[in-house]
């Protein structure tokens, strides 16, 4: 399999923007999608009929990949991505044909209006947009809640004073308060522009009250058309989610990183902001050599990164506090909008450190495997690696026929040939701790006497009452210490340990977790299958034993066939002779008949 190939197999099947490099790591195209590996993919599984994307295809040599929230967020970062690196292979797009923003004008009686240039002048800008339906529907919807001025006068305090304007017709219909000749005050105008503020922020939820107060005003006056008006565009500002986490003007000219790292490796995530907007993202891998902590990490990863890259930026955006001397702010956001940036860069690193795995798994399998063993033992609390596991599970379905079940796990994976299944011997009806403790000491007993190897770890699946059966067998072989056992109750995931009444919570996403849950359903599952197998066998059984000149082979044929004892004792015998014959079914007709 070559590099290009596995890039391909190991891409997350999420929105994003891929970029693709030749050779020389020159930057051909950058290009969005909603699903980034069925989209990759195409450009591979296809005859291109055009000859400039067959020869972009030939040229392919590196993949590279930015994982964003949404579509919207896709189609804003390939915009910008586009306009900053000038792939040779994109449509240019001139800086004039860009997409829409609602400006809040810096004056004394802001407007509030859409435009496509933003100017540097202290005025506020939201969004961009995709779509400009959008755009008007919330300058509508602002406009008819809000009377705004729409004019370009300079309404400074000396011109109103001076009585330089007059109100025009936008006052008489009611649109406008007449700012301009003191009718409104600057205060009650404001109000009006923090409330809009956070309509484009996203948050109008106390807005959303105002306007359904004005909607039902509308109604109470019999206004019913103007009033379903409101309705469907306060739905429409419902569904609509207007920040964006791609690009924000507030935020211009930082760095953000963000570090992912496991018992080996480190993963720091860049993103450059300029103006407004991710131009860049890198992802540097680093390999733990000692036990260095994230902080030394990311310090370390930052330095060589702004040397690679020239950045130059005094503002850097990270998840904790770092010391890189006195001319650098560091910024660790809890809220707001650079925290958002903040998690799409950690989103990125993680989805960049999964990519790595998928392909390490692959390529070099022992690895993978060394690296979970390691994670395992370090999450479990474990002096040696689990190379080696063993988990039990009791099965007694309505308290008839225990069985008891032992799955077994190497090198994180199946061992199926090293299952075993127990029918319980010494308990008499329905009891979990007695048949655990019967069935570990009868395995260990026989992995003893055979001078097989033991487990590094034994997974009990059940609570506290379990493990402390387990523990009395392992005891009374001497086993006590030499093996690590851990209990997994069923509803919260707790992990219990001997002697340790606190149980331990793993991260929900966690490996180690996935492999314990994957044995004791594992386990689960096979117990459950030889209770169904035991309990059809008895009932065969018990049916082939009664019924003189009957065999084995035909009763199972006919169970078969109509699935359980009691539907064949309700066939007539025409049905029974369909499937065996007459002389057989006769026999089993008439002793049916005698029962």
């Amino acid at each position: 399999m070559t590099t290009l190939e596995l890039q391909i197999q190991t891409l997350p099947e999420n929105p994003g923007v891929y970029q693709y490099y030749d050779k020389e790591n020159k930057i051909l195209y950058v290009g969005k999608a909603k699903n980034l590996k069925k989209r990759v993919q195409s450009y591979f599984t296809k005859n291109h009929e055009n000859y400039k994307t067959a020869v972009l295809v030939k040229k392919i040599v590196t993949i590279k990949h930015i994982v964003v929230p949404t579509e919207t967020d896709a189609l804003l970062l390939e915009n910008n991505l586009i306009k900053t690196l000038q792939p040779r292979y994109n449509v240019l797009l001139r800086d004039d044909k860009t997409y829409p923003w609602i400006c809040i004008k810096k004056e004394a009686f802001p407007r509030v209006f859409t435009t496509r240039k933003m100017i540097k002048d202290g005025s506020e800008y939201f969004g961009p947009y995709t779509s400009f339906k959008t755009v008007n529907t919330l300058l509508e919807l602002i406009r008819e809640l809000y009377p705004l001025r729409t004019c370009n006068f300079d309404l400074s305090v000396a011109n109103i004073r001076a009585e330089k304007y007059k109100v025009c017709l936008e006052y008489h219909i009611g649109n406008c308060k007449g700012g301009c000749e003191g009718y409104e005050t600057k205060e009650k105008y404001q109000k009006q522009i923090t409330a809009i503020r956070e309509i484009l922020k996203g948050n109008f939820k106390e807005s959303l009250k105002d306007f359904k107060n004005h909607m039902k005003l509308l109604a109470s006056e019999m206004k019913f058309e103007e009033a379903q008006k409101i309705k469907d565009k306060i739905e429409v500002l419902e569904n609509y989610q207007a920040k964006s986490t791609i690009i924000n003007p507030k935020i211009t000219n930082i760095d953000v990183f963000s570090i992912i790292s496991d018992e080996t490796m480190a993963y720091v995530n860049f993103l450059q902001i300029s103006h407004g907007a991710i131009i860049r993202s890198h992802t540097l891998e680093l390999k733990k050599k000692l036990d260095e902590t994230n902080q030394e990490l990311l310090e370390l990863a930052i330095v060589e990164i702004r040397a690679r890259f020239f950045l130059t930026s005094t503002e850097i955006v990270a998840p904790f506090e770092i010391d890189l001397g006195d001319k650098i702010k560091i910024t660790v956001p809890k809220l707001g909008d650079k925290k958002e940036i903040l998690n799409l860069s950690e989103r990125n690193a993680k989805y960049y450190r999964l990519d790595q795995l998928k392909q390490i798994k692959i390529v070099d399998p022992d690895r993978h495997t060394n690296r979970i063993m390691a994670q395992m033992q370090k999450d479990l609390r474990l002096s040696v690696e689990p190379r080696h596991i063993e988990c039990f599970d009791n099965s007694n379905i309505q308290g008839t026929n225990p069985v008891s079940a032992c799955v077994v796990f190497k090198d994180g994976k199946a061992s199926k040939k090293d299952y075993r299944h127990f029918n319980i011997k010494t308990v008499e009806g329905p009891n979990d701790f007695a048949s655990m403790e019967e069935v570990v000491y009868r395995r260990y007993k026989r992995l003893l006497d055979e001078k097989e190897s033991l487990p590094q770890l034994i997974i009990i699946d059940g609570g506290k009452g379990q493990l402390s059966s387990a523990l009395k067998s392992l005891e009374d072989l001497g086993l006590r210490g030499k093996i690590a056992i851990i209990g997994i109750a069923k509803r919260l995931e707790e992990l219990f340990y001997p002697d340790d009444p606190i149980p331990l919570y793993l991260d929900k996403k966690s490996e180690t977790l996935k492999i314990i849950q994957q044995l004791r359903n594992e386990a689960h599952r096979f117990g459950i299958t030889h209770h169904r197998d035991k309990r059809s066998k008895l009932a065969l059984n018990s049916s082939v034993d009664s019924i003189p000149g009957i065999g084995e082979k035909t009763m199972i044929t006919l169970i078969s066939h109509f699935k359980s004892v009691k539907r064949l004792k309700e066939a007539t015998e025409s049905e029974i002779s369909s499937v065996i014959g007459l002389s057989k079914a006769k026999k089993i007709s008439d002793f049916y008949k005698k029962e």
